[in-house]
This record gives C-alpha cells, structure tokens and sequence, in this order.
C-alpha cells in the first residue's frame, strides 16, 4: 500500500477502514489515477488481517459526480491512443466491480451526488446507506455512453429490471428518498448521522468471525444469478464444512456452552 495518496484517503480505525474519494475540488470524479489508487487500497485490506470491514466516502459534498469529463475530452483531441487515459484504453472499469466482490465486506457511505461511475461503485458495494443529501443518476446516456462498471448486472440486481431501464434509459437525477423507494440505497440517514451510521454497521460486521463473514459474502455473490439449485447448495456444504474447521467456530461453541460473549481471533 502507498502510505500517501493523491486522490483518496486510507484511514484505519479499530477493525475498519475508512476509504474516502478526496477530489473535492472536482467533486470526486473519477479519473485513471483514483482508479489504480482504489484498487490498491482495496488489496491493501485485503492483506491486512487487523481489518475486517471496509467503509467507502467521499470528500466534501459529493461522493463520486462521475467520471473526470475534462480529461475525457484531452483524450478525444489526442492524435495518439496510447496518450489515452487508462479509462478509455480499457472501456471502463472492469477491475472495480471484480475487485469489490472479492474484498472484504465494503459498505458505501453516500455523503452527496453519485453519478454515472459514482453511482456504480455504490452498487457494487455489499451495502448503501445514504445521506438525506445525497443525489443519484445512471447518466451515461446523457454524454451518449452505456452503463459500466458492473452496473448493467448490480442494477437489476439491487434495484430491480424496471427501476434499472428507468435510471438508465432516462438519465434522470433522483434524490435520496427515492433512491430508497427504488431500492437504490438501503437506508437514508441525516447528513450529520451518516459517517456514525455507516461506522458502526461496519463495526458490528467486523465483530463476527472473518472466515464465516468471507464465506457467506462469497456465496451470496456467487450464487445471486445462479440457476443450478444443485451447484447452490453443493458451494453452500463445502462453505459451511470449512468454517466448522475454523478456530472461531469453536470459539462460538465453547462461549455459548460457558454464557459468555465469544472472542474471535480471525
């Protein structure tokens, strides 16, 4: 991990990790340089047993407005591809979605608008919970583009097909209040509460056994569009026999046999 970075702040607190988009200047949008930033922080909690949770946000009064359009424009008035940013010479984001099922449990803390890439990132996250603030908008077709990001798989996912051809065929800018009635966002919290809330859903997460918590986000994610009910419960019964050989579930046995609160070691 870089013990500094340019676009985002990495700030460990307990057993969670506080990842903040910092471009408040530029409302957060996103660019190649937050993108590789990102990823390395998320496989900086990977490899750091301390943390067990993860909680995503964003500087000042946006979360992410989106990609940096200023440089997409630098990169279309280039004569040579190769000047191009790592966004356009890849068509997207594919890394971002993939990387964020794989991570340990990451709840979005949606402080402000989250728009196009914003709003997707949000929707890859395991849970969303929203300021009364914050704004939402699958904008891609109002700049002529598609959905990315995972987005066109976690948008019907999350908010089902009807909401997601809304957000995505219309463009439109949602407050938080129907993001939730849209199944957008999970909660909607005042703005000042938001940072506290999200904190300690986190916190409670990470009190649970790491193996068992990494297992069940596992199936869940792998099982969400499986239709093989067989191959559903055969991953559920190699899971479960695994956790069982985990010293945290014989920690969990022995507390509840002896009354008293369990202490996971990880």
């Amino acid at each position: 991990m870089s013990s500094t970075y340019e676009t985002l702040l990495y700030e460990p607190e307990g057993h969670v990790l506080v990842i903040t988009l910092n471009r408040p200047e530029k409302l957060n949008a996103w660019n190649g340089r937050m993108e590789t930033e990102f990823l390395d922080a998320l496989d900086a909690a990977s490899a750091d047993g301390a943390i067990r949770a993860i909680v995503v946000t964003g500087a000042g009064r946006a979360f992410c407005a989106g990609g940096d359009i200023g440089a997409w424009s630098q990169d279309l008035s280039s004569n040579s591809r190769r000047q191009a940013s790592p966004l356009l010479a890849r068509d997207g984001s594919p890394d971002v979605p993939i990387a964020l099922a794989r991570s340990k449990p990451v709840i979005a803390a949606i402080n402000g608008h989250a728009v196009g890439i914003g709003l997707t990132v949000t929707l890859a996250c395991d849970m969303r919970i929203a300021s009364e603030r914050a704004q939402f908008s699958a904008r891609f077709v109002k700049v002529g583009l598609t959905p990315e990001c995972g987005s066109t798989r976690y948008l019907p996912l999350v908010a089902g097909m009807g909401n997601a051809l809304f957000m995505a065929l219309t463009g439109r800018i949602i407050d938080a209040r129907e993001a939730k009635e849209r199944g957008i966002v999970d909660r909607v919290v005042p703005h000042d509460s938001l940072l506290p809330e999200a904190m300690a859903l986190a916190d409670e997460i990470a009190a649970n056994p790491p193996a068992a918590v990494w297992l069940a986000k596992r199936l869940i994610h792998e099982n969400a569009n499986e239709s093989d009910l067989r191959r559903v419960v055969t991953g559920e019964g190699f899971a479960i026999r695994e956790a069982r050989r985990q010293p945290d579930h014989a920690e969990a046995v022995q507390a509840f046999v002896e009354k008293r609160s369990p202490k996971f070691g990880g």
